[in-house]
């Protein structure tokens, strides 16, 4: 077990971690969080709340230049650690409109036209 955490990531993964350290992303990261620096998911349900994460809109998957290139949006640790990586792993996201359907047009229930409601 690895002392600061157990990691699983992949071996792929662990190539690419290192460029979270690096010079370039530190720049990028501390811009973004300059002109976008709360939350975008909280500003969307009309909540502020400071951003300190910046997450890659598409899944980089160690492709060095979508990686350095975004889109980013600016979350706070909660909307990122939680909603973002698991619409990630999932591939659609759960949020529902206004309406009471998920928004998502990649969502399962968007994806038969026969089950959406007139």
């Amino acid at each position: 077990m690895n002392s600061r955490r157990d990691d699983r990531r992949s071996p792929e993964a662990e190539l690419y971690r290192r460029w979270y350290k690096s010079a370039r992303w530190l720049k990028i990261r501390q811009a973004q969080l300059s002109e976008h620096p709360l939350c975008n998911r909280h500003l969307k349900q009309g909540r502020v709340v400071k951003a300190n994460t910046v997450h890659h809109v598409h899944a980089h998957k160690g492709d060095v230049v979508l990686f350095y290139s975004g889109p980013f949006e600016s979350l706070c640790d909660e909307c990122h650690n939680s909603h973002a990586q698991s619409e990630e792993r999932r591939g659609y996201s759960t949020e529902i409109g206004a309406d009471g359907w998920p928004v998502d047009p990649k969502h399962p229930s968007n994806r038969t036209p026969s089950r959406r409601p007139i």
